[in-house]
């Protein structure tokens, strides 16, 4: 970061120390390529992990970074087939240490324990993804063999003794599995990577991507083409479903023959929606949804939809759609769950939650956590109210995954005003965790370049209920990438956690009762309440990203928010006892021409090397086999066995004929007597 930049940065921080707010990092949005500089490479698939990796959350580590990875994870799962769990004593393990900095040895180095780092102002969930991919066995982007066809590096603007850190790497040590360049990787450095000035170190071939390249926010689509491919990954573990309604078969769902009408699909409404949400009528001959059309039936008649049916394994589930309503206030939507058994194969019906009150003239997004543990199907009823309807309901962008719910939802329309303008300082509605704490989301968008989020507790309704100071409740703030499907999205997060412990620069308790350390501040209303110190970033997201992908979607942005207690990741992870090491099981046994130790059922056995046409083998890879050999030997063995038979066969005869011989001239004698009595 240059000078000037890092000068106004520490002055915008001590601006937002005097005004109560707190900077996780400083203001400044510090790049792993500042902490992660020598890693190892990858050879083989010995460097590959199983699907299911075993880690260990270490006592060093911050309590937020822990909360982080363990989100991180969830990204993992609903995007990829590679699951994380608890080391139980596995051979070789990943420990999560909070070290200098970010960083990770490139795949499974069959060590044992493994450590990763996420260290100070790592505990970002795209940093954690960023290190994970190096564990799995990634390099970064630009260490690619064909990286000077897609960046030019500036050798000058390098920081002496940096140079190693833009090395490439062969196609014999690094594979790009047959995918393009990617601009959007979030395993690629950022323009200003070890710069020893104002300059750009990195510069993009089309400058298009000039400002896209470092993005720490999600895996993009080619990181998880290349994840998926490297690990054989044919579906990934939490997701279940994805619904735009862009194909003809509306993705398997089905009508019920027992309501009054039917949902049709759709690409616009004379009452609205005009255009679908998926595209917003931004592609000519695309962009449908599904409409019930309330204004043609009688009060109480009803729609209903059926998903396809579905298979869960968690037994907890998030449903998220946006629905638009044109028609009456009183219309509703009803969500419910057919579940199926071997005594029920008609499904049990299950109402899980009434939408009213749904308001009228824009898509709203709609999220109903589901705890589903049989085969099932979503069922949707639209159901006609007392009102007059001009129009109706419909739906868009369904998506179901095996994951949780957000808490809450902040949904700010008209958004394009606010950016960079004075206007541009929003505060949330308050909201309450499954605690009982109360809480506010301050954004902020006066900046030239950036945008803050700050998290800031307020009093409430539950106060003298609840432990003060507030202990290890992390609330996460997610900026909605609004992609139709779930699994493309690249939403931008950030974490941060109430420490108890935490104080002011008067002594006091930072996250304290706001009643007692917080400010008079005023809802639109007129209701005085107090409002404790803001704690967030001012780096959240820069405004050109702001614009970028789907986080702005016909003016409108919804950031989703979660509190949990993560109070049970302060308690020591319960340390397994460890299986006997590759190389303490080896360490007494050689293997020969250069053959490889490794466990196999608990004993040290060695794995020969081998050829085309050659291989070793041997319980120490001691003889040498080839194809030539055992065509040798396969003739050698037809040829011996051929003239073995022959022997026995010869043998045979000549004991037989001489068997014969014998028998004969014993009976001679008689023979004649008997043809003399015979004449």
């Amino acid at each position: 970061m240059d000078l000037w930049n890092l000068s106004w940065f520490l002055f915008l921080d001590a601006l937002l120390m005097i005004s109560g707010l707190v900077n996780v990092d400083g203001g400044m949005d510090q790049d792993i390529f500042d902490i992660n500089e020598g890693l190892n490479s990858i050879i083989g698939e010995n460097y590959r992990w199983p699907h299911t990796i075993p880690y260990v959350l270490e006592d060093s580590l911050e309590m937020n970074a822990k909360g982080v990875i363990l989100n991180a994870f969830e990204r993992y799962r609903l995007k990829t087939c590679i699951d994380f769990k608890p080391w139980a004593g596995e051979t070789n393990y990943i420990s999560v240490i909070k070290g200098s900095g970010c960083w990770s040895s490139v795949g499974n180095r069959r060590a044992g324990k493994q450590e990763l780092s996420i260290g100070a102002n790592c505990d970002r969930i795209a940093t954690v993804q960023h290190e994970f991919l190096h564990a799995l066995g990634f390099w970064h982007e630009q260490s690619r063999s064909d990286r000077d066809d897609y960046v030019r590096i500036m050798w000058d603007r390098i920081l002496s003794g940096r140079e190693h850190n833009f090395n490439t790497y062969s196609d014999s040590v690094s594979d790009s599995l047959n995918v393009p360049y990617d601009y959007t990787s979030v395993m690629h450095y950022s323009k200003t990577a070890f710069q020893n000035g104002t300059e750009p170190t990195i510069v993009t071939r089309i400058s298009d991507f000039e400002d896209v390249i470092g993005q720490r926010m999600d895996f993009s689509d080619s990181d998880l083409l290349k994840l998926n491919r490297l690990y054989n990954c044919s579906s990934s573990l939490s997701f279940m479903d994805s619904c735009s309604f862009e194909l003809e078969n509306v993705c398997g769902m089905i009508q019920s023959s027992g309501d009054n009408a039917d949902w049709q699909r759709v690409s616009q409404v004379p009452r609205g929606p005009e255009n679908d949400h998926s595209n917003m009528g931004q592609c000519q001959g695309s962009g449908f949804f599904m409409h019930f059309d309330s204004s043609s039936v009688n009060v109480g008649a009803t729609a209903v939809l059926e998903s396809r049916t579905l298979y869960p394994k968690r037994g907890f589930q998030c449903l998220q759609f946006y629905l638009y309503n044109s028609g009456s206030e009183s219309d509703q939507l009803n969500i419910y769950i057919r579940e199926y058994s071997t005594d029920n194969v008609d499904g049990n019906l299950t109402l899980v939650e009434e939408i009213k009150e749904i308001p009228i003239g824009s898509w709203q997004l709609y999220h109903v956590t589901l705890k589903v543990t049989k085969k099932f199907r979503v069922v949707f009823e639209g159901r006609k109210g007392s009102g007059t309807s001009l129009g109706g309901l419909s739906i868009d962008d369904i998506n179901l995954s095996e994951t949780r719910c957000p808490h809450h939802i902040w949904h700010i329309r008209n958004f394009t005003q606010f950016i960079g303008s004075p206007n541009g300082t929003l505060y949330s509605p308050p909201f309450y965790s499954s605690k009982g704490y109360a809480f506010q989301i301050y954004l902020n968008l006066t900046h030239v370049t950036n945008a803050g989020i700050y998290f800031h507790l307020i009093s409430g309704a539950n106060d003298d209920q609840l432990q003060w100071p507030c202990p290890w409740q992390q609330a996460t703030m997610t900026l909605l990438d609004q992609n139709p499907d779930i699994r493309q999205r690249m939403s931008n997060q950030r974490s941060i956690t109430t420490d108890p412990f935490m104080t002011t620069n008067n002594g006091s308790y930072f996250w304290d009762r706001p009643s007692k350390v917080g400010a008079v501040a005023v809802f639109p209303n007129g209701t005085q309440f107090r409002r404790g110190g803001g704690y967030g970033t001012s780096a959240f997201i820069t405004h050109e990203r702001l614009k970028s992908r789907d986080f702005i979607k016909g003016d409108d942005v919804y950031i989703l928010l979660t509190v949990e207690d993560i109070s049970h990741l302060n308690s020591t992870q319960i340390q397994a006892t460890p299986t006997p090491s590759v190389q303490d099981l080896c360490s007494k046994t050689t293997c020969e021409n250069d053959g490889v130790c490794t466990v196999r059922d608990g004993k040290a056995e060695c794995r020969c090397r081998s050829g085309e046409d050659w291989w070793y083998m041997g319980e120490r890879c001691e003889k040498r086999g080839s194809t030539r050999d055992t065509i040798v030997i396969a003739v050698s063995s037809t040829v011996a066995v051929f003239a073995l038979m022959l022997i026995i066969t010869l043998v045979s005869v000549y004991c037989t004929r001489k068997k014969y011989r014998e028998r004969m001239s014993s009976n001679g004698p008689n023979l004649t007597l008997q043809n003399q009595h015979a004449f």
